[in-house]
């Protein structure tokens, strides 16, 4: 692909690897400003580089765009988007919130990651999740495929990632237990049983602190990146390790002849109503991210 080196382009959205660097493409209907900030470490109070972007040159329709060059696979990235604050109209921008690129394939969370924090006005920085940049071309599939069976011959078997594995009684590494490697390690059992599918209940990035006080989000019913596989679940802390790892997970599956299916949650987001945190979609343009019923804060949260 060959984009303008300072302008960026209206497509793919998300962060793309192209030669030479990361073009980067967030849309935003009602967004007055947009700014690029990329990261060193995933708590950093500031960005290691802050980027502005013109709304007359990295800007084509409600697509905001920028190439940067010399960034790579592994790039911690967010955004900061400022327009109209109107809670009666659906707009709830605040310019000083680190926001999670839609698109984004991979995400990092603070060890002090502050949901509170999220949740009110002013700079939350040092405990917002970051993206990461990704390039899907550089796994190696190994020639994997879906596999092709009759619905009539398929044997379901559903499963939580997190819990799987996670008592020592599975018998799994102690370093995997809880996790897509872990699973990995168990893909003999499942075969035993003699099913020829597993349903993965979600494994999309949530926020694991969307939960009564006290309490965690055990299940993930409440995603924050549905292109990111859930860090939690991965025993590679790396930014890139969450990803790898669901994909080697996936092919160890194909290669027993174990299809994935994926529960995915679209009803609602970690954002939850008025009270929750701004982390992604709210901030950069909630009445084009949400559909909105009645007007105001009476919504339905579903993602487009």
């Amino acid at each position: 692909m060959r984009f303008p080196k300072a302008n960026g382009n209206f497509s793919p959205i998300g962060a793309t690897v192209i030669d030479g660097g990361v073009n980067f493409n967030l849309y935003s209907r009602h967004a007055t400003g947009v700014e690029l900030l990329l990261f060193d470490r995933e708590d950093d109070a500031m960005p290691s580089r802050a980027v502005t972007l013109d709304p007359v040159l990295n800007r084509t329709y409600h697509y905001w765009h920028i190439f940067v060059p010399k960034v790579t696979a592994g790039q911690l990235y967010g955004y900061r988007v400022a327009g109209p604050y109107e809670p009666h109209c659906g707009m709830r921008f605040d310019s000083q919130k680190v926001l999670l690129d839609p698109y984004g394939r991979s995400v990092v969370i603070p060890k002090g990651y502050n949901r509170v924090d999220a949740g009110r006005p002013g700079d939350n920085t040092a405990t917002a999740m970051k993206s990461v940049v990704v390039d899907p071309s550089d796994y190696d599939w190994e020639g994997d495929a879906p596999l092709q069976r009759p619905s009539s011959t398929t044997i379901i078997y559903e499963l939580h990632v997190g819990g799987f594995t996670k008592n020592p009684n599975s018998g799994v590494t102690e370093s995997k237990r809880g996790t897509y490697a872990g699973l990995i390690e168990k893909i003999p059992y499942l075969r035993t049983l003699g099913i020829t599918a597993v349903e993965l209940l979600p494994v999309f990035q949530f926020d694991a602190l969307d939960a009564p006080h006290g309490k965690t989000n055990y299940w993930g019913y409440a995603p924050i990146s549905f292109f990111s596989p859930h860090h939690a679940y991965s025993s590679d802390p790396n930014p890139l390790g969450p990803v790898n790892e669901f994909r080697d997970m996936v092919k160890a599956l194909h290669r027993a002849g174990i299809e994935v299916i994926l529960d995915v949650v679209f009803n609602h987001t970690s954002e939850g109503d008025h009270r929750g945190p701004t982390n992604c979609f709210r901030g950069i343009d909630k009445t084009s991210y949400y559909i909105l019923e009645g007007g105001g804060e009476n919504y339905a949260n579903y993602t487009r």
